[in-house]
């Protein structure tokens, strides 16, 4: 599921909100400032939504509002915050946020929104699921339980390629480099010369795609690999 940014300065709101869609299967990254959240765009990380606190310690969250619409024109931007003037909901969307929540909020209302949100920008091919499920084309993968099928046939996965499987499902038509593979799947960096990398790939495209249907994931040469549909001749 989509990898979030949370831009809140108070603690016990930060760790509802984190454990809540934590359990729900969503990647967090928390910014506990203004400050924080302006190096974690300024380094170009890749989220998919942002929560961001308008009243924040160090600035003012319509200001990192600015910034992020500044370096990404398409994120989606939910402000949240204990302000419920109307005044202050048109500097928030001028800013160029997609929607507002006044706290104290349901969580169920913020998930909703969330997935509202989600769903205009979710890549081609790509269907919006509970955040447990992930699906792509004919595969899906249960993030809670672990499993994997394809066009209703299950497929038993390693746990490296339970993991690999699942980083590609988070980057749908995305390209993947073997460094970003190595780091994230096995926690090291990626040495030339070695083939690891691709005799593992080679292992999860037999499971999910021998016998199964149309190939799903595609050599980038040079490059990597990526999650997309095959195009028909």
């Amino acid at each position: 599921m989509p990898h979030i940014c949370l831009v809140e300065d108070e603690e016990k709101v930060a760790a509802f909100i984190i454990k809540g869609l934590q359990e729900r299967g969503f990647e967090i990254t928390h910014a506990k400032d203004g400050d924080s959240a302006k190096r974690l765009f300024l380094a170009d990380n890749n989220f998919d939504l942002v929560i961001l606190d308008i009243m924040l310690p160090d600035t003012s969250g319509v200001d990192i509002c600015r910034l992020i619409r500044e370096r990404n024109s398409l994120i989606p931007i939910l402000m949240l915050t204990a302000l419920n003037r109307v005044d202050d909901k048109v500097s928030g969307l001028e800013a160029g946020a997609d929607d507002y929540l006044v706290k104290p909020f349901h969580f169920k209302e913020l998930v909703a929104r969330l997935n509202a949100l989600l769903r205009r920008t979710q890549p081609e091919g790509a269907v919006l699921q509970p955040a447990s499920m992930l699906t792509f084309e004919d595969l899906k993968l249960n993030t809670l339980s672990k499993t994997a099928e394809r066009a209703g046939t299950e497929i038993i996965l390693t746990s490296k390629e339970y993991q690999l499987l699942e980083m590609f499902m988070r980057n749908p038509n995305r390209t993947l480099s073997r460094d970003d593979i190595a780091d994230k799947v096995w926690g090291i960096q990626f040495r030339t010369g070695t083939n690891f990398i691709d005799v593992y790939i080679n292992y999860l495209r037999n499971k999910i795609e021998k016998g199964l249907g149309s190939k799903l994931i595609h050599t980038v040469i040079g490059m990597g690999y990526i999650l997309k549909k095959e195009k028909q001749a």
